[in-house]
């Protein structure tokens, strides 16, 4: 099915900041500062110039971010829980997940695959 504009195809996903949180004086081993932090808008990762972050800790993270780009119910975990741990036992700081404004897209620009109805 080729998208004609008569059909609505289109869907909504939250931008998405995660933020890096740091306890006060404690010893961050990941190289993470506090708010440090990316974006993500659609699948696309945005880092501000001249700041990075650990392959680790962007690793335990990218899991979650598409299921917290969609709208859940406000009863599901994976909307209250924002707060996941750096993958090093001896780092104590976290990045915090947080749900931005929302963006609407077309299924027929995301995919060549067709909607069925």
């Amino acid at each position: 099915m080729v998208h004609t504009g008569t059909q609505d195809d289109s869907f909504q996903l939250y931008d998405l900041r995660i933020e890096v949180v740091c306890p006060p004086g404690k010893r961050i081993m990941c190289g993470a500062k506090e708010g440090d932090y990316f974006t993500l808008q659609g699948e696309m990762i945005y880092l501000p110039p001249n700041q990075g972050i650990s392959i680790y800790s962007l690793a335990t993270v990218i899991p979650l971010l598409p299921a917290k780009q969609r709208v859940t119910s406000p009863n599901d975990w994976m909307t209250t829980d924002a707060l996941i741990a750096c993958p090093d036992p001896n780092c104590p700081s976290q990045l915090k997940i947080i749900r931005e404004g929302i963006r609407t897209f077309s299924h027929s620009e995301t995919t060549v695959v067709p909607l069925h109805h």
